[in-house]
């Protein structure tokens, strides 16, 4: 690593640790609302959502919600049931990716799915939705359950979207992007909206957040996926190269078939539409991706939503919250290098 990305490394680790040390007093009474609703007769219904959750995660999700209430001068104890919301509805959504990609690693741990099989996270996931729309309802405000019921069909689209794009190299950009906006921006964009609708903030303010969160989102994913092929698997916390042999269509792969030569083409064809794959494609696959540029383009675009982000809470006087939320859109693009 570079002088100069060590320091960027620091920034925006010191970024996050800002974001976190500004909220750490609501993030640990949400820490004991998500424990305290966790609880079920059931006993492996707390077991298994607690391995996942117990397992880490810097919590953005609901970050975001309580410092886009707390930008918007939230002064009540609302924006703490919905962060709570916020992170089941995340987590469920883990729980059901993880059955549906087979995954056998989740920051670092095995998978609920590779413990206990497939059923039981379905259907814990089930039970993370259903707690969820609990505290939506307890907060009492029709219009922040539709943001959030809103965002879980939104969610749940992106997701069936991924599979009809999954192993298809056809697939276009404007396709891709509409994916990742569903399955992983909309949650963001829900996050930071509530924020500000529980504040009873005026439209401009309200769309301002909608913006930022979509923005950071897209920006979000799209560094995940391109450092599906360029991360330390200890950094991504799961194993590098899922996403090559699960025949996804990601960012990066669209860029080196598009400026790749027909027999590169025809590398990703077989490797992704038929999933005919040898122990040494993922190599030959992050060659191809190093010869096009195609991981630096998908970490240019991720910057240029980051920019965007940014542009869109200017319309908020400037404060230590605001630039705690332009110090997370840098800690999400930059955080793994």
């Amino acid at each position: 690593m570079s002088v100069a990305a060590a320091k960027e490394q620091r920034a925006t680790r010191s970024a996050l640790e800002e974001a976190q040390a500004l909220v750490a007093e609501d993030m640990a009474r949400v820490n004991r609302l998500i424990l305290e609703r966790l609880e079920s007769r059931v006993p492996l219904i707390p077991e298994l959502a607690r391995h996942l959750i117990a397992a880490g995660g810097k919590r953005i999700r609901p970050m975001l919600t309580l410092l886009a209430a707390r930008l918007c001068g939230y002064r009540g104890e609302h924006h703490l049931a919905l962060a709570t919301a916020v992170e089941f509805i995340h987590t469920a959504t883990l729980l059901h990716d993880d059955v549906v990609d087979e995954s056998e690693l989740r920051r670092g741990k095995a998978t609920a799915n590779a413990v206990w099989g497939n059923k039981a996270p379905v259907l814990v996931g089930d039970f993370l939705f259903s707690r969820a729309f609990q505290l939506m309802v307890q907060v009492g405000d029709l219009e922040v359950l539709r943001i959030l019921a809103d965002a879980s069909a939104v969610i749940a689209e992106g997701e069936v979207l991924q599979l009809v794009t999954a192993n298809d190299t056809s697939t276009s950009e404007e396709a891709y992007l509409a994916m990742i906006t569903g399955k992983t921006a909309a949650l963001f964009r829900a996050a930071c909206e509530v924020g500000a609708v529980v504040a009873r903030r005026p439209e401009p303010e309200r769309m301002a957040l909608r913006a930022y969160g979509e923005a950071l989102g897209i920006a979000f994913q799209l560094v995940d996926d391109a450092l599906d092929y360029c991360a330390r698997q200890s950094e991504l916390g799961k194993t590098v190269g899922d996403d090559f042999r699960e025949g996804k269509v990601t960012l990066p792969v669209l860029v080196a078939f598009a400026r790749g030569d027909e027999s590169e083409r025809a590398f990703w064809r077989r490797t992704l539409e038929r999933c005919e794959q040898t122990d040494t494609d993922l190599a030959e696959a992050q060659r191809l991706l190093a010869r096009h540029g195609a991981i630096e383009a998908t970490l240019e675009r991720a910057r240029a939503y980051g920019r965007s982000a940014k542009e869109a809470i200017a319309v908020f006087p400037r404060s230590q919250v605001r630039e705690v939320l332009a110090g997370l859109v840098d800690f999400c693009i930059e955080r793994a290098y």
